[in-house]
């Protein structure tokens, strides 16, 4: 469905909007159609977002964190389960919501807050559903730092996490890579601090995701810092 005859694009994603406000999803569904890209579904509910995402198969799912009954991180742990290629944009209203980093961590490929403008809402789908995602790294930067020492504590005693080992799968330049990444550079900051070119970066970041099996950047910058290889709010490790 879109709005005043503007078709979407052929490479458009098919996006999913779940939210409890009816006047956001309204307003998301407006500021998307009029841009080319076509909203399939609403949902006001986490329950109603895991059947909608189950039966349209969406590509993109804009998911509101706080909602009555299921919220959005249990929908979102519930629709990757299911549909690991879709991609989950967390709305949030506060930037430093502590959500926001479980939400990530079970593999939400970033976050929104609520009063994004239209261009970068639409910017922002886009740029999700082509997988290199990590919408606002200092942001998310920050809530990693802030959340990820709580978080480690809460399991297994504070041990750290067995994915430690995984790391060893790495060559020591596609370390270096990670480890930056976790501190939120982008490809081309990437680049310019290790005096490479974008490609040859783009090339480490691609075998770092399929080593370490990560979906995009969110999940590689809580990685670093679940790993150790990054420290909140200290330098990364050596």
């Amino acid at each position: 469905m879109t709005a005043a005859g503007t078709a979407p694009s052929p490479q458009a994603p098919r996006v999913l909007i779940a939210d409890d406000q009816a006047l956001i999803r309204t307003g998301f569904r407006l500021i998307l159609t009029t841009r080319g890209i076509e909203v399939v579904g609403e949902a006001a509910d986490g329950a109603e977002a895991v059947a909608a995402a189950r039966r349209l198969r969406p590509d993109v799912v804009l998911m509101d964190i706080r909602m009555p009954g299921m919220d959005g991180l249990e929908a979102t742990r519930r629709i990757l389960a299911e549909s690991p290629r879709c991609k989950v944009l967390m709305l949030t209203t506060f930037d430093l919501d502590r959500y926001v980093y479980a939400a990530l961590a079970l593999g939400a490929s970033g976050f929104l807050l609520k009063d994004v403008t239209p261009e970068h809402l639409a910017a922002s789908v886009r740029l999700v559903d082509t997988g290199d995602a990590l919408l606002a790294p200092s942001i998310t930067r920050r809530l990693v730092e802030r959340f990820a020492s709580g978080d480690r504590a809460a399991g297994a005693g504070g041990d750290a996490p067995a994915v430690h080992r995984d790391l060893a799968a790495l060559t020591p330049r596609e370390r270096e890579v990670l480890t930056l990444m976790g501190r939120g550079l982008s490809n081309t900051e990437l680049a310019g601090e290790l005096t490479l070119s974008e490609a040859t970066v783009k090339t480490h970041v691609a075998r770092i995701f399929a080593k370490l099996a990560l979906r995009d950047r969110a999940q590689a910058v809580v990685l670093a810092y679940e790993t150790g290889l990054v420290t909140p709010g200290g330098a990364a490790e050596d």
